[in-house]
């Protein structure tokens, strides 16, 4: 039996009984929003300017797959903005009902259109494609391996040139045969895949999957001071970080609108970055799409790059829309793939050297000095305890807010 939980981050009484029900949410609760707030709230927006990023490309005639609870597409915000789908989780009830809210705000921040006071996303042009895999909170996911393996290949069959999964799985490596044959089969066939890479940075910072498969862009969480989160996943071999923290989302308790976060929101902002900047040029390969993302990254002010938490730095698509920068490269060398094959490993914190409040600080302060740059992704002057799972639970985490 394994779990389904959420990458973010919400309040909760960590109880037995939830390990074997389902999903666990983590975090604290946030101040709501009312609608005609959010977009000025939209922080990330503004931080990696968006509006003149839309005056050369919103995401027009890119697919993304958003692999998670469903996608409700009825809320304004989206309304139009979704494509087909499928429902592959336990208990069916169809792509576009989402009982438990977690896909319909990874969607909104892909590709909301802002309308009625609802939420901005990056890329509001794109054509969201939902790929449930779990239903409500309560929802367990047996035998992931081939459900996974059936997601990612749907959604690269059905026209995703991007793919965006905001989960994890601590133990799914060692029974993910066919997940990563599908990982696979996606790179060959021309699509990028984004994940995020978990919210337990600051606790056990476990190395998560799909994060961590080779060819995965794992995604990291940054704050609107540019600085990598606390609870920033440092294990899961992070390629990029993106905004992850006080994003405002719809509630999932309540009415209105929530402030949220996890690397499930990076996640989705990095996917968004990935399709208006392949919008733009369509001819580049998968690739291509990735290494000039890497390439412009705003990169960390100390240390070496990669960096264990901010991998190659912060996306910002404007450097390739706006400013007209990064390489593309060769067509067919995945350039994630390659720096792999030839880089040494990098040192990742222990989840022993964490149990002491000493390594935990020394962690702490050498995320501060690795990620205290004014200029990440801006040219000009923007967790709770660990729980114990077998060997094949997923988790999707939201880190804040969302009641």
């Amino acid at each position: 039996m394994s779990l389904v939980t959420r990458m973010g981050r919400h309040r909760v009484v960590l109880a037995l009984s939830l390990l074997g029900a389902g999903l666990v949410p983590l975090g604290v609760l946030a101040p709501q929003a009312t609608a005609d707030e959010v977009r000025s709230r939209e922080w990330h927006l503004d931080a990696m300017q968006a509006d003149d990023v839309w005056k050369v490309s919103r995401g027009e005639g890119i697919t993304v797959a958003v692999l998670d609870t469903g996608v409700d597409s009825s809320v304004p915000e989206l309304r139009g903005q979704t494509v087909g789908g499928v429902d592959l989780s336990s208990e069916p009830t169809g792509a576009d009902h989402d009982e438990d809210g977690h896909g319909t705000n990874m969607a909104t921040l892909i590709a909301g259109t802002g309308a009625d006071n609802g939420v901005q996303g990056l890329a509001p042009a794109v054509k969201v494609l939902p790929v449930k895999t779990a239903g409500t909170n309560k929802q367990v996911i047996n035998d992931p391996d081939p459900k996974w393996d059936r997601a990612i290949r749907y959604a690269v069959d059905h026209g995703a040139r991007v793919i965006s999964i905001s989960m994890v799985s601590p133990g799914l490596v060692g029974n993910s045969t066919k997940t990563e044959a599908a990982v696979k089969y996606a790179l060959e066939k021309g699509s990028l895949i984004f994940a995020g890479a978990g919210n337990d940075g600051d606790k056990a910072n476990v190395e998560n999957f799909p994060a961590s498969f080779p060819g995965v862009v794992s995604v990291g969480a940054v704050d609107k001071d540019r600085k990598v989160t606390k609870w920033s996943n440092s294990a899961s071999h992070v390629t990029l970080a993106a905004p992850g923290e006080n994003i405002p989302e719809r509630c999932t308790k309540t009415s209105g609108f929530c402030d949220s976060g996890g690397t499930s929101q990076a996640t989705a902002i990095a996917s968004a970055s990935a399709a208006l900047i392949w919008s733009k040029h369509p001819e580049w390969t998968n690739n291509q799409v990735l290494r000039v993302m890497m390439d412009t990254a705003g990169k960390p002010a100390t240390g070496g790059v990669p960096s264990i938490y901010l991998g190659y730095g912060i996306v910002r698509p404007r450097k390739v829309l706006v400013d007209g920068e990064g390489n593309p490269g060769p067509a067919d060398v995945n350039p994630l793939l390659a720096a792999r094959k030839s880089a040494s490993p990098r040192p990742v914190p222990s989840s022993d050297s964490k149990q002491s409040g000493s390594a935990h600080d020394a962690v702490a302060d050498q995320k501060e000095h690795e990620s205290n740059a004014p200029t990440l992704w801006l040219a000009v002057g923007g967790s709770v305890g660990v729980v114990a799972v077998a060997a094949a639970a997923f988790f999707l985490r939201r880190r804040h807010g969302q009641r």
